[in-house]
């Protein structure tokens, strides 16, 4: 029985390591971060009450190559939001349009914060709530 066990785990490895080795051309699941553009580095924190939001999102902007360095819920004082606000800490406004394009809403405003470690930071607001449920995600 334990022979017939490693035999058949041994098959199965087999299998999988050709499939991984398949190659039918140009295909990516995800973007690679930099690859349209400098890398960015941003953060993404919900402010719209919906749970999980920011995990979603954080999916949404890794698969357009965007590196996303933290998530979670925004702080109380921010309160809840109806619209998603994409500051921008660092560089020009364009780091903050790439994050917009990728979630096809919020309002870009250059906030310069030098003591942050990062290019963007993401308060997601309602109107992204609204449409998570058809934010593309792949499995």
């Amino acid at each position: 029985l334990e022979r017939a066990r490693l035999g058949l785990i041994a098959v199965v490895t087999v299998l999988l390591g050709l499939a991984a080795c398949r190659h039918d051309g140009p295909r990516r699941a995800y973007d690679i971060p930099g690859e349209d553009g400098p890398p960015l580095r941003v953060e993404v924190f919900n402010a719209s009450g919906v749970d999980g939001l920011a995990r979603t999102v954080t999916r949404v902007l890794r698969q357009a190559g965007i590196d996303v360095v933290d998530y979670g819920n925004a702080a109380p004082d921010v309160g809840r939001l109806d619209s998603t606000r994409i500051l921008v800490r660092r560089g020009n406004a364009s780091s903050g349009e790439r994050v917009r394009r990728a979630l096809a809403v919020g309002a870009v405003t250059v906030q310069a914060d030098s003591s942050l470690l990062v290019d963007v930071s993401v308060l997601l607001g309602r109107d992204v709530a609204a449409r998570a449920s058809r934010l593309e995600l792949h499995p």
